[in-house]
């Protein structure tokens, strides 16, 4: 199952097995089904919390803040050498 944001949301049509997060409807009362829909929206974030502390931890080194202006080749290297560092940090062994 993909957890998505908001800003993936036609993503429903291309992956099935994707959620995202219900839209609020705009100056009106909540009622029941509205309700049961924040309770889901946080459920949904509370979920996707773990993933936006892991791309925030990528976002450190400079290369994935800029735009890539080098190989395209070499791009997936160097994205998962990124990653093994954070992963490695996360599990303590690398850390600061």
């Amino acid at each position: 199952q993909i957890l998505a944001d908001l800003g993936y949301q036609g993503i429903k049509k291309i992956c099935p097995n994707s959620t995202t997060p219900n839209k609020r409807a705009k100056n009106t009362s909540l009622t029941k089904k509205e309700k049961q829909e924040k309770q889901e929206n946080k459920e949904h974030s509370s979920k996707r919390i773990m993933i936006e502390q892991i791309n925030t931890k990528i976002k450190v080194f400079k290369i994935t803040k800029y735009p890539y202006r080098n190989r395209r080749k070499s791009f997936g290297l160097r994205m998962k050498l990124i990653c093994a560092i954070v992963n490695l940090d996360n599990k303590g062994l690398g850390g600061s």
